[in-house]
């Protein structure tokens, strides 16, 4: 995932440790792939195989987070791409990334990155106007 503008290039996946536990790399790759989906722990740990507690201390081992909170970091990244690029209303954003809610956003937002998302898409989203001059009414940008 690339980020617009001078933004820090980071994304939440590759911030892991390469983890040596295949099913745990695939649960990984899962919510990364598709952070609207269902991803709680019993849903995660039914997919992996295995039980919620070895997924719990899989994820504690070698993520160094429980799954909730990397969960909640991956959607967090997901809402703000869409917030830079698009101009979905704050509830289809939030049921798109899975918070469910535009309130449910908001908090994690405020958790993660200490603004809203509407700040958070005042300040970063892309315009994508190539001239410098302002636009006016009566006129147009080339």
């Amino acid at each position: 995932m690339q980020r617009p503008g001078g933004q820090s290039q980071f994304s939440v996946r590759s911030q892991i440790p390469y983890s040596r536990q295949e099913l745990l790399r695939r649960i990984l790759d899962a919510v990364a792939e598709d952070p609207g989906a269902n991803h709680s722990l019993s849903a995660m740990a039914r997919r992996a195989g295995v039980s919620v507690r070895h997924l719990a201390r899989l994820f504690h081992e070698e993520v160094g987070t429980t799954p909730a909170r990397y969960v909640e970091q991956v959607r967090v990244e997901a809402a703000q791409i869409l917030l830079e690029t698009g101009d979905d209303p704050m509830a289809v954003v939030a049921r798109r990334t899975g918070f469910g809610s535009a309130e449910s956003l908001r908090r994690a937002f405020v958790r993660h990155l200490g603004v809203t998302p509407g700040v958070f898409r005042s300040r970063f989203r892309t315009t994508g106007l190539v001239s410098d001059e302002p636009v006016t009414a009566g006129t147009s940008a080339s």
